[in-house]
């Protein structure tokens, strides 16, 4: 196989003592149950911090009782204008983040175990250069006059073209090739961010150019309840599929035969997961541009804490990214104020630092065996 298998080792060399040692050898329903409360709550309060930082600073009790008024429940007092910032500006942008990162942290654990690379990320089969291509061609045409959630469809479209694209190259003679799949998205990858690149120095209008590069940077600013509508669903029912495929998912990280001996069919799983992945990041670079590192710092720090069973994984993923874009987006919007910096900016300059360590590390465990 043409990936290395040296790239395969922070899964399979056994991870020295830590004091995270004990949880990780509790059973997958307590470490569940512990992990989701713990993450849970931090969701709840980095979600509540969120909401009322910003130009117009709003106490948290407050906050509080806003978002649960919703479901009919009082608590303090608040104004009208209070109300409408919290449920017409920052909650629908929030919960726009939340789900992002749900989106892109699952997709870069399902990606990072399917390839046995803890460097995987979603952009690896070239879905993000799709969905940029399609913002960009929505962009650079004026389709995003059309209706305001056209730069969405181009891109969402574009994320899964290049998607099945990629998976049609890697299947190519009726036998599927995962080290064709990745040398695929890469050169798709790079074909794509050409065409991306044409498109933005040919640009006559300097405005749509801006609009380019501020997608193309990632961010949130914007973001309705239609955003949400338009990518919650696809999000949530491609998370929960590979949530149901953890199982298979661990027994691929084996390899074919080994999970084919465990009852695994190979070929319909793997389809399966990667086709639920690049929904999930499709939907998420929809709504938010090209967000980079969410998928590769995200599930390699919980893999740290909680061991690299993906039935634990993949949801507390979904938790941690959700907490992650949350913190990343509120930075955005409030470390400039009155101006807005890009999220992803923000997610590159955590998250490239974080790869660099990766694999200074990797490179240190394979130089010592």
């Amino acid at each position: 196989m043409a990936i290395s298998v040296l790239s395969a080792w922070p899964f399979l060399v056994r991870p020295r003592r830590s004091p995270f040692a004990s949880f990780r050898q509790r059973g997958v329903a307590s470490r569940l149950t512990l992990g989701a409360a713990a993450l849970s709550l931090l969701v709840i309060v980095v979600g509540l911090a969120a909401l009322s930082m910003g130009p117009v600073d709003i106490p948290v009790g407050r906050v509080a009782s806003i978002v649960l008024s919703v479901v009919g429940i009082d608590g303090a007092e608040f104004t009208r204008t209070e109300q409408l910032v919290i449920e017409q500006i920052r909650l629908p942008r929030i919960v726009v983040s939340a789900l992002v990162g749900m989106a892109l942290a699952v997709a870069g654990a399902t990606m990072q175990a399917l390839f046995r690379n803890p460097m995987a990320d979603p952009g690896i089969i070239g879905v993000s250069a799709g969905g940029a291509l399609g913002a960009v061609i929505a962009i650079a045409t004026g389709a995003t006059g059309w209706f305001f959630l056209s730069l969405p469809a181009f891109a969402f479209v574009g994320a899964l073209g290049a998607a099945f694209l990629v998976y049609g190259i890697a299947s190519l003679g009726g036998h599927f090739s995962m080290a064709a799949l990745l040398l695929a998205g890469v050169a798709i990858s790079a074909l794509l961010g050409a065409i991306v690149s044409a498109i933005v120095i040919t640009l006559p209008d300097n405005e749509a150019l801006r609009e380019v590069l501020f997608w193309l940077a990632g961010g949130l600013d914007g973001r309705s309840w239609e955003h949400v509508r338009v990518a919650a669903p696809l999000i949530v029912v491609s998370a929960g599929i590979l949530f149901l495929f953890a199982r298979d998912l661990n027994l691929l990280m084996l390899g074919d035969d080994e999970a084919r001996s465990m009852g695994v069919r190979v070929g319909a799983s793997r389809l399966l997961l990667l086709a639920a992945a690049s929904l999930a990041t499709g939907a998420a670079v929809a709504v938010s541009g090209t967000i980079a590192f969410v998928g590769l710092v995200t599930p390699h720090v919980l893999r740290l804490l909680l061991g690299p069973d993906n039935r634990v994984l993949l949801p507390m993923s979904a938790l941690g990214g959700a907490i992650f874009v949350m913190l990343a987006d509120t930075a955005a919007r409030t470390i400039i104020e009155p101006a807005e910096f890009r999220v992803g900016i923000l997610t590159a300059l955590v998250g490239a630092p974080f790869f660099i360590l990766l694999l200074l590390r990797n490179k240190r465990r394979v130089q010592s065996l």
